[in-house]
């Protein structure tokens, strides 16, 4: 079993601090995104979308998307859960989770993609327009956050969880996609503190 990666971008990221939070070792191969290394017919073979990370089982079967190999592990190694015990619970944390997923990451990402100069070639046709557009919906959900986490202790409540993971990922993310994280945030701050030096951070 191994999982192919790019250790650079953030879904890879995501499944690594996932598997260090239940404390799963796992065989990483990497694959450069920026050379063309998720083109190629081998890696068509095991994810036609192109991306990664992709979890190869020991049959050679593979699963690709970040969030369906978490779900594989958190099906194979049910503790400490990541993603809820109980209905409402892991109804809560998938809820935060395409939140974090479907608006900070996306938004996120979108700003990368089309607005680093060094991903033209990867983005055809590259819309600086949209990178724009992008950055103050990431800010907008960064500043919610802040007020929602005002009076509990991670995203999706009391626990730590995969919208944490995906939060802060996101958040890191802002750097390089040149989105500024706005300053007196202290509810996020504090959240992000916690939450980045949990060991499985530097994963």
């Amino acid at each position: 079993m191994k999982i192919l990666e790019t250790r650079t971008a953030p879904n890879p990221r995501r499944v690594r601090i996932f598997l260090a939070e239940k404390g799963i070792e796992m065989q990483y191969e990497e694959y450069d995104l920026m050379k063309g290394a998720l083109k190629t017919p081998e890696f068509t073979k095991l994810n036609k979308f192109q991306r990664v990370p992709v979890l190869v089982l020991d049959d050679g079967s593979a699963i690709s998307e970040t969030m369906a190999i978490c779900r594989y592990f958190e099906e194979t190694n049910p503790t400490p859960a990541l993603m809820g015990t109980g209905a409402k619970q892991r109804a809560t944390v998938e809820m935060w989770n395409r939140r974090m997923e479907l608006g900070l990451m996306f938004a996120v990402a979108s700003a990368f993609r089309h607005g680093h100069p060094a991903m033209a070639p990867l983005e055809t046709p590259q819309v600086k327009e949209w990178a724009e557009a992008n950055k103050p919906k990431a800010l907008a959900i960064v500043q919610m956050l802040d007020a929602e986490l005002a009076d509990r202790a991670f995203i999706a409540g009391d626990s730590f969880s995969v919208a944490d993971i995906t939060a802060m990922c996101a958040i890191d993310f802002m750097r390089p996609a040149r989105i500024s994280r706005p300053e007196g945030l202290q509810h996020l701050e504090r959240w992000y503190a916690d939450v980045s030096a949990r060991p499985s951070a530097k994963a």
